[in-house]
């Protein structure tokens, strides 16, 4: 395994403990410290998971121009998500509060598209599915250990949420000085940087590649019934009547699963096929959600079954995509690829966390979480066509011109 696809997993698994220890504590601390409505923390929990999608477009393509522009951008994004930990100390209003988030998730779609262009040119074609396996079984050990983190803090400190967001925020500045000290500028490429990056295709232009459109429009249609981690949690709390104390546990499910099968789920990918991966993830999602709706009450095993598909999906999806990604786009241009399919994706699921907040709002939960089982069982099945149409690999050669 390449030494920077390692090094960014040990950046990504410093950041994802303090990402994660926000995140373990947010829904509680918006609903029941600030007393948020369930409308009012789907606006805020889609503008934390979906604002990013404004600027991978812009972190993409900056990250193409020149050597050492992955890093470079990478950085940015990294260090401004660092900042924003302490901000959420002195912050307590909805406008303040929101307007945080979508500068933590400014730095998150900064960063995201540099840093898998990052890893996929460091490793060869045959292998990108176990590379990126890797690096989100890394990544996912910080998820892991984050909420456990919150855990503690919350149970250790007087001042609770203050003392989370404090510790959140030394542990990512020490995130963003491994990134600063150990990846190499760039990866090592087969294609030059073009002089001329005026003439780098655009957007528009990249999704005129059948297979990079039909990507994105199964990230989109698959992103608009994908409830946010965030909404699923407080379900399965409602289902259980877990105490507060205990919330920030769940997460730690979710994550132990990705942990365990990301990596055999990569290998699986790089054998029997990214796209056919990606897809059998959200039938593993569209399970979770059935087990919610089923009349099986609150028991532990419901518990540790919904938890492990949940991170099952994530393991399927997650690295899966950016490697199918990687597939369909040239390497001057790979920054801005997975940035096209990553923004529609995070865009969908700004969206889905609106609808949801506002369903659970005028519906309750189990109609919210009925509406988006059916949704993603209609979306699988459209996606499954677009993609059976998609040209392997081998027949988008790099050199291929974007037309």
């Amino acid at each position: 395994m390449p030494a920077t696809v390692l090094v960014l997993g040990t950046v990504s698994l410093i950041t994802d403990i303090s990402s994660e220890m926000v995140t373990a504590v947010l829904p509680l601390y918006l609903v029941a410290e600030l007393g948020l409505s369930p409308l009012g923390f789907g606006l805020l929990d889609g503008v934390y998971n979906g604002v990013s999608a404004l600027v991978r477009l812009v972190g993409g393509r900056a990250s193409d121009r020149g050597r050492g522009g992955h890093k470079t951008v990478a950085a940015l994004g990294y260090g401004l998500s660092a900042l924003c930990k302490p901000l959420l100390l002195m912050v307590h209003t909805l406008p303040l509060i929101g307007a945080v988030l979508a500068a933590d998730r400014t730095g998150k779609g900064l960063r995201t598209a540099p840093r898998d262009a990052l890893i996929s040119l460091s490793c060869e074609p045959a292998t990108r599915g176990r590379a990126f396996g890797v690096h989100r079984a890394m990544d996912t050990a910080g998820a892991l250990l984050g909420p456990l983190v919150a855990f503690l803090v919350l149970r250790a400190a007087a001042d609770g949420y203050d003392a989370v967001f404090t510790v959140s925020g030394c542990v990512a500045a020490l995130g963003v000085a491994v990134l600063l000290l150990f990846v190499p500028g760039r990866a090592r490429t087969s294609v030059p940087p073009r002089p001329d990056t005026a003439s780098r295709p655009t957007a528009g232009s990249l999704l005129r590649r059948p297979a990079v459109r039909r990507l994105t429009g199964c990230a989109v249609l698959l992103g608009l019934t994908t409830v946010s981690d965030s909404f699923l949690y407080l379900t399965l709390q409602r289902r259980l009547d877990l105490s507060e104390a205990w919330f920030p546990l769940l997460p730690l499910g979710t994550a132990a699963a990705f942990l365990l099968l990301a990596v055999p789920l990569g290998v699986l990918a790089d054998r029997i096929g990214r796209r056919r991966l990606f897809l059998l993830g959200h039938l593993a999602l569209l399970a979770a959600y059935g087990l919610l709706l089923a009349p099986l009450g609150g028991s532990p095993v419901l518990t540790c079954l919904v938890l492990a598909l949940h991170g099952g999906f994530y393991a399927s999806t997650d690295g899966v995509l950016a490697a199918a990604t990687a597939d369909a786009v040239p390497e001057e241009v790979r920054g801005s690829g997975l940035a096209v399919v990553q923004t529609g994706q995070a865009a969908a699921r700004f969206g889905c966390s609106l609808a949801f907040g506002a369903a659970w709002t005028a519906w309750g939960d189990r109609w919210a979480l009925g509406l988006a089982t059916g949704g993603l069982a209609l979306a699988a099945a459209l996606s499954a066509r677009l993609l059976r149409r998609v040209p392997a690999p081998a027949a988008t050669p790099l050199s291929e011109p974007v037309t």
